[in-house]
């Protein structure tokens, strides 16, 4: 699914209008609803920092609108294959169903990634259990990893601010 696409689908998900979506993030009133309404039917495509806005108005992580464009079956199947090549997943039949299946073997596997596939799993089975609401199990898939309690998950401060600690604290090292 292409970025206007998501951007289309989270905004309905939301109960927004193309213009209060388009005020949120900025836009003059006058221009708000053909503004989105461009970024929508991808004739425009938002940068980076707008992309940012977006996922902050919808409450969810940038990364859930930048999935790779995925919108046709033929493009499905290359995400697929390259999934295959990179993480080792493969496709198999059992009992007449196909399954997705990770290859932790793979030398270029990550075991983060199993992790990570263990945690959206024991998410959705908690969705088909009952345990947690349809609307619990699409804000744990939206913001992730924002609510996973499985893994630790560490904020690295931006090279600025390490820079500028170092230099703050340049003459105290210097007398260790």
């Amino acid at each position: 699914m292409a970025i206007g696409e998501r951007i289309r689908f989270f905004r309905n998900l939301r109960g927004m209008t193309q213009k209060y979506l388009g005020i949120q993030v900025g836009f003059p009133e006058k221009t708000a609803d053909i503004r989105m309404a461009q970024y929508e039917s991808g004739s425009r495509t938002p940068k980076a920092d707008l992309t940012n806005n977006l996922a902050e108005v919808f409450g969810i992580s940038s990364q859930a609108l930048t999935v790779p464009d995925i919108d046709s079956d033929l493009g499905l199947m290359h995400t697929l294959f390259t999934l295959e090549d990179l993480y080792g997943m493969r496709a198999e039949s059992v009992n007449g169903e196909i399954h997705l299946c990770f290859d932790e073997n793979k030398p270029t596997a990550s075991k983060s990634v199993f992790q990570m596939l263990a945690a959206w799993a024991e998410q959705a089975e908690k969705y088909r259990n009952g345990e947690i609401t349809k609307e619990q199990y699409d804000e744990w898939r939206y913001t992730y990893p924002k609510l996973d309690t499985t893994q630790t998950w560490a904020k690295v401060p931006s090279q600025e601010l390490s820079n500028t600690m170092v230099e703050a604290f340049k003459d105290k090292l210097k007398n260790m």
